[in-house]
């Protein structure tokens, strides 16, 4: 990591600190990277580090040596609250909540997609600042979700007595590109087949009329994103392989990697069965 072979040990130096012992452990620098920093490169990751070493600098000229150790527990003491923190946490796995992935100019985020259907005329209704080709995109996973009723098991009137509303948190962050696809069709049919969705999975693809993943740009700074939101496995489209030499292989250890070409393949995969 970066981090740890290259910044602390330069802020370290510069603060005139290099024969201290001082440990800033794993738990910490995650933090710092997601409730302290949002960018998609390391300067503020590096000005954060800077700050840590100025208090323990200033500590040290108040008399106080020893071990100075940096951990998830006592990070606020040098860094304050959190600046950021993520709007949208899943505790256990639900219905109609699928973890997708988004590219944003800082760097990826995880783009978290719910879905309800309630009785109505059959419309839907999308909230949470999408942009026209995300709306499509939608529109899109409905026909997929519609044309295949009779493998959901809900009758074929069904779509026309029942509205559903797709909504992505944070709304005051406007949000738009195909690449939602997969997670809005996931969403839809794990409210038709009543089957939670695994929160521990995120994906991101373009889904087709018929059903199909095709692929998307962004895949290394989705996979941070997905490191960030602590998901295990990302599923991705096959035909964003080539992709994956981008990557980290710190990262591609943490992550599992699915590749899919069609919905059908996604469905066993991201939902608990009953």
């Amino acid at each position: 990591m970066i981090a740890k072979h290259f910044l602390i040990p330069r802020q370290k130096k510069e603060n005139g600190l290099s024969r201290r012992k001082i440990t800033i452990t794993d738990g910490a620098l995650n933090l710092i990277i997601t409730e302290y920093t949002d960018e998609a490169g390391v300067r503020n990751l590096e000005r954060e580090i800077g700050r840590i070493f100025r208090k323990i600098a200033r500590k040290i000229a108040e008399n106080e040596n020893g071990h100075f150790r940096i951990t998830r527990q006592n990070i606020h003491i040098y860094l304050g609250p959190p600046k950021y923190i993520s709007e949208f946490e899943q505790d256990q796995n639900e219905i109609g909540v699928t973890t997708g992935l988004a590219w944003t100019y800082t760097g990826g985020e995880p783009l978290y997609v719910e879905a309800t259907v309630v009785h109505g005329k059959g419309e839907i209704q999308l909230t949470g600042q999408l942009g026209d080709v995300m709306q499509e995109s939608a529109k899109a996973a409905m026909t997929y979700a519609r044309a295949n009723y009779k493998r959901f098991k809900v009758k074929r009137n069904f779509f026309e007595i029942h509205d559903f509303h797709i909504h992505v948190p944070s709304g005051g962050v406007p949000k738009d590109g195909p690449s939602a696809g997969i997670a809005i069709a996931t969403s839809i049919i794990s409210i038709l087949t009543k089957r939670s969705v695994k929160r521990d999975i995120a994906m991101t693809g373009e889904i087709s009329l018929r059903g199909r993943v095709l692929p998307v740009g962004g895949l290394k700074e989705k996979a941070i994103g997905g490191l960030r939101a602590g998901v295990k496995t990302i599923i991705i489209p096959k035909k964003n392989q080539k992709d994956l030499v981008e990557i980290s292989a710190e990262a591609r250890r943490k992550l599992k990697f699915v590749m899919v070409s069609h919905m059908d393949e996604i469905i066993d995969l991201a939902l608990e069965k009953i």
